[in-house]
């Protein structure tokens, strides 16, 4: 299952800019299945290079595989890209319904590079402090 998010102003369409973005509408998404799982709004804002605003934006997106907007700056890339979650723009104001079907298929089939990599992350176990902890009370042999 990968969570996939969708800068999008009607629910219908990625039809955003990521900075200026009013909405997002988030999806967990499977070979067989997909499902609505969150919706945000935002105030409408400028593209004004005020890199302030982008924060709620990457914080609401935590978790995603991907977003998928109409355009995005140097600096959201930055952000989305240290927090794991792949900015993906596209050309045209496409149907989120046909993203959805298209990423499934992607699932079900592979050979969509970042399809293939979002899900070999997913099923990677969590490192956590603990394990780290474990490893280093065994200790190191070279």
């Amino acid at each position: 299952m990968l969570k996939i998010a969708f800068a999008s102003n009607d629910r219908t369409r990625v039809n955003q800019h990521f900075g200026a973005a009013e909405g997002f509408v988030l999806y967990e998404v499977s070979p067989t299945r997909t499902s609505m799982v969150g919706v945000a709004e935002f105030a409408p804002e400028a593209m004004d290079g005020n890199e302030n605003k982008l924060g709620a934006k990457v914080d609401f997106l935590e978790g995603c595989a991907a977003v998928f907007v109409m355009a995005i700056g140097a600096s959201a890339i930055k952000q989305l890209v240290a927090r794991g979650i792949r900015p993906i723009r596209i050309t045209e104001s496409d149907k989120i319904e046909d993203l959805l079907y298209d990423i499934a298929q992607g699932m079900k089939h592979g050979g969509v590079a970042w399809i293939d990599q979002a899900m070999a992350e997913h099923a990677r176990p969590a490192r956590s402090a603990d394990r780290f902890a474990a490893m280093q009370e065994e200790g190191w042999e070279g």
